[in-house]
């Protein structure tokens, strides 16, 4: 590595690979820092025994280099991914351009709209070559979803998706062989991964891709900024400097990053107050479907093919049935649908000591077969929401790791009412029974999958962390460009607009020069 690029980009995911080609394109010298290992097709975890490979770090078990980072933290769990490509190895690949109506919020400065961003959502669907699922493939699955929205009066659209159906001229590829493993990282080749397409681009280019090297904070210095990490593998502490620097660590990497340079080790003090609040979960919900008087067969095609719109009034979703291949749906099936009624949120005392637990149940092979058999898992769905929460969790350090402190439930009821109830009524018209997600009814806590927010966009540091162009307040030459900037839940699947505003970001950036 040398010691100073043009351009210091941490993190290779969406943000971090679509700012590393416009970077390479624009003829700049530029360096990714990725925390996680490279993954080729065929590469990614499939025996959970083997947890190691299948987690990422904690400080119970530090030596944990898995591809899904899994926290259970104060007020929500969440799951990232960690490796070349970031979140595209393990996203359901589903690019939605979200209602206009979106960026209404005050909290959107001006001059984002669905109308501005279009350009650059134009741009992220040429490099991903993202299209529906095609019409012409018969799909079980599809077929009862879209039939049961027409009952309930819903409208459905099939979103676009980074998947090649036909087969891919690229050596090593093969076209979608509809096995509805694309959470699990594509064997196939056949997702258009960050790390096949941007990401590829920006290597021919010039630019390098350093694995296995997890950052710590930045420091201005003369001429640019330094970015201090670890790298993994040996223990040893280093760093390396660039004119300019983009942090695009995902949500909780990048505010983390932040919050550690603010108030750790001090390098960077005049980041904004705002750093830190207004995270949102994207109001992600799961729920299950038993009992369907049709088998769905939801392990044949990709994980989701068609979206519901609740999005007539507030609080507003969208609703899909998130499906996993075959074998993780016998196990999820076999765990029934427990339902706590007045005892709901009876285990919080024990949420935040779960991952350990997580950890030993998958060594131990807990979760590798089917813990009942009384439900037939071709009748079973994984149902899943996507809304707009009101965006009010607080991203702080404690010590030095990041915690989510957030009384979602309360704060968010109205939306999780509305959602169960939708989920309720399309159980009922596959004949089927509905349960929330487990852990809900253990712990009174949602999952997510889409962490947004904590370093928001903004006109002015009185009301975000970042500029209209990505660059942090008081620190030229400092950008962000992933979901940490976002300032509201999406209410749709969220990457293609985290991707058109990294293209925004990143042809500023390069402008800036």
């Amino acid at each position: 590595m040398a010691k100073r690029y043009d351009v210091v980009v941490v993190g290779s995911g969406f943000g971090g690979s679509i700012t590393a080609l416009r970077l390479a394109q624009a003829g700049k010298s530029v360096a990714v820092l990725e925390r996680g290992r490279r993954y080729a097709p065929g590469q990614f975890p499939r025996d959970v025994t083997r947890a190691d490979e299948l987690l990422w770090h904690h400080p119970v078990r530090p030596e944990a280099r898995g591809l899904y980072d899994v926290r259970f933290l104060s007020g929500i769990g969440t799951v990232t991914a960690s490796g070349v490509g970031g979140g595209s190895l393990i996203y359901a690949n589903v690019h939605v351009r979200p209602d206009p109506i979106v960026f209404d919020h005050p909290r959107w400065p001006r001059g984002f709209s669905r109308e501005a961003l279009d350009p650059y959502y134009d741009k992220v669907a040429r490099e991903l070559d993202v299209k529906p699922f095609p019409a012409s493939i018969p799909l079980k699955k599809r077929d009862l979803f879209q039939q049961a929205a027409q009952r309930m009066g819903r409208q459905t659209f099939d979103p676009d998706e980074a998947v090649s159906w036909t087969e891919p001229s690229a050596p090593g590829r093969k076209a979608c062989q509809r096995c509805a493993e694309c959470e699990f990282g594509c064997q196939h080749g056949a997702k258009n991964t960050l790390d096949l397409t941007y990401l590829a681009r920006a290597e021919k280019l010039g630019a390098t891709v350093w694995p296995g090297l997890s950052v710590s904070h930045v420091q201005r210095v003369a001429g640019g900024y330094r970015v201090h990490f670890q790298d993994l593998a040996t223990g040893e502490k280093t760093s390396v400097e660039g004119s300019r620097v983009v942090l695009s660590a995902g949500a909780l990497g990048t505010v983390e990053i932040l919050l550690r340079s603010r108030d750790r080790a001090r390098t960077l003090p005049l980041v904004s107050e705002w750093l830190g609040k207004g995270y949102s979960g994207n109001g992600d919900f799961l729920g299950s479907l038993h009992g369907s008087r049709e088998e769905i067969f939801p392990w044949v095609g990709p994980d989701v093919a068609t979206v519901m719109r609740f999005f007539d009034m507030a609080p507003r979703f969208t609703m899909v049935t998130a499906t996993f291949n075959q074998p993780a749906t016998a196990v999820l099936a076999g765990m029934g649908q427990p339902r706590l009624g007045l005892l709901g949120g009876v285990g919080s005392p024990l949420w935040p000591k779960l991952w350990p637990l997580m950890h030993g149940a998958f060594a131990k092979g807990l979760f590798n077969k089917p813990l009942g058999t009384g439900v037939a898992p071709s009748r079973t769905s994984n149902l899943f929401a996507i809304g707009q929460d009101n965006a009010n969790g607080h991203m702080v350090l404690k010590g030095d790791r990041l915690d989510i402190e957030w009384d979602y439930a309360n704060e968010n009821a109205a939306l999780v009412n509305r959602m169960t109830e939708a989920m309720r009524e399309l159980a009922s018209q596959y004949g089927g029974t509905f349960a929330p997600l487990v852990t809900w009814e253990l712990f009174r806590r949602p999952f997510t999958v889409h962490s947004l927010g904590g370093a928001h966009l903004a006109e002015s540091p009185a009301r975000g962390v970042v500029s209209k162009e990505g660059e942090v307040f008081n620190y030229p030459g400092l950008y962000v460009a992933d979901g940490s900037v976002i300032p509201t839940s999406i209410g749709f699947h969220p990457v293609m607009t985290i991707s058109a505003v990294a293209e925004r970001i990143a042809e500023a950036v390069a402008h800036g020069f």
